[in-house]
């Protein structure tokens, strides 16, 4: 069972995804499906029958998010560890040791506005010479710190500057167009065994295939949950938050994300989120 918000003629809608059947809700925004005691019931009570279900396929989805602030983990994968160190030699030592310490590396990297919607475009730097898209699951955070559901994240990334310079992270990580989310959310008792769950990242240049990687969350070096309990460490998410886990699947470093591409990121139990480059 899935949740999210479609854009139609009429009004944005929050609707439930359930068999390939999309069902428009009563609730007017995600959070009161996603911070219920139970999100799966409250979705299922909300379901508007005056509103005639359709088939999936035709709608225009919306990122799955309202007001929540969206965090990333890094160096959660070896190979992203090992990425880290090739781009950044003076540090690499630091990112050895996050990689292996009881505190993760965590920060913001979008509010909910600035998130890209699926279909829309995302953007490497103009002052930029190295970027990627890093493709993660993330976890639906409620305000209690619970993970009510998975979706898909994009943390696009400029490798040349933060390796320039690790306190560069934030001008990295964080700028217009740099995170795109959705389409879907998976509650949580819907979605398959993670550690079974397969991560695949295409990117397309000119019609052809660039590159394409996979990984599968078995490779996630620290689990959601303590992932979620070092984010609520002495900070309140009053809207809920989203956490993206870091990126198993790094381009070689030849690779460099261009206007033009096309990135598809499929994660088993959620379904494809696809970006346009600009």
């Amino acid at each position: 069972m899935q949740v999210g918000k479609i854009r139609r003629a009429n009004g944005d809608a929050v609707v439930l995804v359930e068999n390939n059947i999309v069902h428009t809700l009563k609730a007017k925004t995600l959070a009161e499906i996603l911070h219920a005691t139970n999100p799966t019931a409250a979705a299922k009570a909300s379901v508007d029958s005056a509103v005639p279900a359709e088939p999936l396929g035709s709608q225009a989805f919306l990122a799955p998010v309202d007001r929540q602030e969206i965090w990333a983990a890094g160096v959660t994968y070896k190979r992203s560890k090992v990425a880290r160190e090739e781009e950044s030699k003076g540090a690499a030592q630091f990112y050895d040791k996050v990689y292996s310490a009881a505190r993760p590396e965590l920060f913001m990297k979008a509010n909910a506005w600035r998130v890209v919607h699926p279909g829309q475009p995302i953007r490497v730097r103009a002052d930029a010479t190295w970027s990627v898209p890093e493709p993660e699951l993330t976890l639906v955070v409620s305000p209690s710190l619970k993970i009510v559901g998975y979706t898909i994240g994009n943390d696009v990334s400029s490798r040349d500057i933060e390796g320039e310079n690790p306190l560069y992270l934030p001008q990295a990580k964080v700028y217009r167009q740099s995170c795109s989310v959705g389409p879907l959310i998976t509650l949580a008792e819907s979605m398959p065994k993670l550690s079974d769950v397969e991560i695949r990242l295409v990117i397309k240049r000119g019609g052809a295939v660039a590159f394409e990687g996979s990984t599968t969350l078995a490779q996630l070096n620290r689990t959601p949950e303590s992932l979620v309990e070092w984010l609520g460490k002495e900070i309140d998410f009053p809207d809920g938050a989203m956490l993206l886990t870091g990126t198993g699947i790094v381009p070689p470093d030849a690779f460099n994300l261009s206007p033009g591409d096309t990135v598809d990121i499929t994660i088993g139990g959620i379904g494809t989120l696809s970006n346009p480059v600009e």
